[in-house]
């Protein structure tokens, strides 16, 4: 007697035009159907609305990738030794593990997507533009590409789903980021000098660009000195390699160049 195939899930994805939920569009949809809500379809902050949709859709797995990315201004005019951004990040964690929801959260840092606006970009129009350049030397994480991101959900996702014992899933909290490190000046070196070496015209040497500290760069919200992340947790028990960041970064640069 043949074995009835599980039903494929309906995935319900928040954010989809940012920079790692475009990439989740594709990396989701070979498993199942995928519901792709932008903000003016999804407004997270809108609980009711929220509810309403998850009522409507009746999704059997949530991505939830959307956020508020732009650190500066989520700072308020109230004296905090931390970041709003740090702090809303936290209290969304605290949020899923109070509902007792099967979930997992995955922390990442420093995203770059081919979609949507990152450093990398950034620094590849001010090669084109400026003479010089000054950036942060004493700042460290591990640039990781929302194609990384997307790949590593999907492949999270097919092992709950796939999984005879779906109440057994390892969910809680796992670091995600590409292997390696550097700094926001050794990250627009390597960029610089990458699309140099594929015929770029830039203005400025990749190799003269002044490394400084962050203090010489003062913006309203801090920034941690020290981003990298120890992903053990998330190789040991889904079994995934995290590639180099620089081999993530030259691949998005590819398809930025293409």
């Amino acid at each position: 007697m043949q074995r009835k195939a599980n039903p494929v899930p309906r995935l319900l994805v928040t954010g989809s035009n940012g920079q790692v939920g475009f990439e989740l569009r594709r990396s989701l949809a070979p498993l199942g159907e995928v519901i792709a809500l932008d903000r003016a379809g999804c407004d997270l902050t809108q609980p009711d609305a929220l509810r309403r949709l998850v009522r409507e859709h009746r999704p059997d797995v949530i991505v939830n990738p959307a956020a508020y990315t732009a650190v500066d201004k989520a700072e308020t005019d109230a004296v905090d030794p931390q970041s709003v951004y740090g702090k809303s990040k936290l209290a969304g964690e605290q949020a899923i593990a109070d509902s007792g929801a099967a979930a997992l959260v995955l922390r990442t840092c420093w995203v770059a997507g081919a979609h949507g606006g990152n450093f990398a970009k950034t620094m590849l129009k001010l090669g084109r533009e400026r003479d010089s350049l000054r950036v942060i030397a004493d700042q460290f994480g591990a640039p990781t590409t929302a194609a990384l991101i997307a790949d590593v959900t999907a492949q999270i996702i097919a092992r709950f789903w796939l999984s005879g014992d779906r109440a057994a899933f390892p969910g809680g909290i796992y670091h995600l980021a590409a292997a390696g490190e550097t700094t926001w000046h050794g990250y627009a070196t390597e960029v610089l000098c990458y699309v140099k070496s594929h015929g770029v015209d830039l203005k400025v040497d990749p190799e003269q660009i002044e490394a400084i500290p962050a203090t010489a760069y003062p913006l309203p919200a801090p920034r941690p000195a020290n981003s990298r992340m120890n992903t053990a947790k998330l190789t040991e028990t889904f079994g995934i390699h995290l590639p180099d960041w620089k081999q993530g970064i030259h691949l998005l640069l590819d398809q930025i160049l293409s």
